[in-house]
């Protein structure tokens, strides 16, 4: 598949459990083990076997060892007295069930798994759906799907623009940008005319335009007029904004609508990809990088504007049950006083950091990208990073930010996984 990911599973199906296939032995059994039993089905059918255990049903469906708590399998219940399908929300009280509840009688067949409650209540779970659904299924799927990249990636996969009229007025258009922004992490729409109005109207295409102490649009020229490097004529470091956010915006909107000048080409740089080889180089690198918590900072006292923000996070933020990458918190402009680490793991930390920055800045992951008028660039905040080279002349750039929300429900109204 084409698709590459970027997923990095836990080891081991819980080795501390002390819990192996094949079943226990007799004497180690608790009161209630059932006999594993192995159903014979169509070739198309993984097979299935169970064993009752004190607390949990063990359960394995194919290749996927599944421990289902009896708690759990009570209150996930899909019955009609139990879950609304028409608003696919739950019914069921979860604070009634009893933490003690065990099942009376448990029952599979060639797709179902049947458990009868001491109260006669019957719970019916096709075993597809529990190995989607269960932990041990979730920490086998990737939530986000993409495809990594350094610069000459992105280039040899010649990933199209979407242009202006066809992104506003059609599905086709729309769905065609967003997956490119899904998988990618930046995505382009050419011909927009150049002016904030409509920018503005552009943005609205895919989501809410959130409203941040920069205001809903903004202008954004060398004239110093907030409190920010990026409001000079000064070379920017590869970053994410907003770092000092307690959830940083999720997705930054470019338009260059003049530029009378030289340089001020803009830098774009796949943080997971960077990621990913300080994964496969240095695993306790990242592991560091994904647990140490630090402070960011912006203070602002300039003209009106004064602002004190501050957003705690570690540089890499990962789902716990599969390890999945889903942040990049990186602004060592931002980076507050790093007084959140202990003496004993600041140094090592500090060598994480290394590595990771050694990544950032390998030039074969620099993408470069002139930003002309008509040409909008919309960036993955949590997960690209961008910066831009020095520049002379008068250079005015719009955009605003995007509730990540908002374009991620936009995607999967259009069928994409997001």
């Amino acid at each position: 598949m084409w698709c590459q990911r970027l997923t990095w599973l836990l080891r081991g199906w819980h080795g501390s459990t002390g819990h192996r296939w094949p079943w226990l032995s007799r004497a180690s059994r608790p009161v209630l083990a059932a006999p594993a039993r192995c159903h014979p089905t169509a070739p198309v059918s993984p097979c299935c076997a169970w064993q009752l255990h004190q607390d949990h049903l063990e359960l394995r469906y194919g290749s996927t060892v599944m421990r289902l708590d009896f708690v759990w399998l009570r209150d996930h219940c899909r019955s009609a007295s139990c879950y609304n399908a028409k608003t696919n929300q739950r019914s069921l009280d979860t604070a009634s069930v009893d933490l003690a509840i065990r099942p009376q009688a448990v029952r599979v067949d060639e797709s179902t798994l049947f458990l009868t409650w001491p109260d006669g209540h019957v719970t019916r779970y096709g075993l597809e759906w529990l190995a989607r659904n269960s932990y041990e299924g979730q920490k086998q799927q990737v939530m986000h799907p993409r495809i990594l990249w350094n610069a000459e990636i992105y280039r040899q996969a010649q990933v199209p623009s979407v242009d202006c009229r066809s992104f506003l007025e059609t599905d086709e258009g729309l769905k065609e940008f967003l997956q490119n922004f899904l998988l990618y992490g930046i995505a382009f729409v050419e011909n927009v005319t150049p002016t904030k109005e409509d920018t503005e109207i552009l943005a609205e295409r895919i989501s809410i335009i959130r409203e941040t102490i920069y205001g809903r649009m903004w202008y954004f020229t060398s004239d110093f007029s907030r409190g920010d490097t990026a409001y000079t004529k000064l070379a920017l470091d590869r970053h994410t904004d907003t770092t000092y956010f307690q959830e940083p915006c999720g997705i930054q909107v470019f338009h260059c609508l003049k530029h009378e000048g030289t340089g001020g080409r803009t830098l774009l740089v796949d943080g997971f990809h960077a990621a990913e080889q300080v994964l496969r180089r240095s695993p306790e690198h990242f592991e560091l990088l994904a647990k140490v918590p630090l402070k960011h900072e912006y203070v602002e006292n300039v003209g009106g504007c004064h602002n004190h923000m501050i957003g705690v996070g570690p540089v890499l933020n990962v789902y716990p049950w599969n390890n999945e990458l889903y942040l990049i918190r990186y602004n060592n402009y931002d980076r507050a006083v790093i007084n959140t680490v202990p003496h004993d793991v600041v140094h090592r930390w500090y060598h994480a950091h290394r590595a990771l920055t050694a990544e950032l800045r390998r030039p074969d992951n620099e993408l470069w990208v002139k930003l002309k008028p008509g040409k909008a660039l919309f960036v993955d905040n949590w997960r690209v990073l961008h910066g831009r080279e020095a520049f002379t002349g008068y250079r005015q750039l719009c955009g605003c930010y995007l509730t990540r929300d908002d374009v991620l429900n936009t995607a999967r109204l259009l069928g994409l996984q997001a």
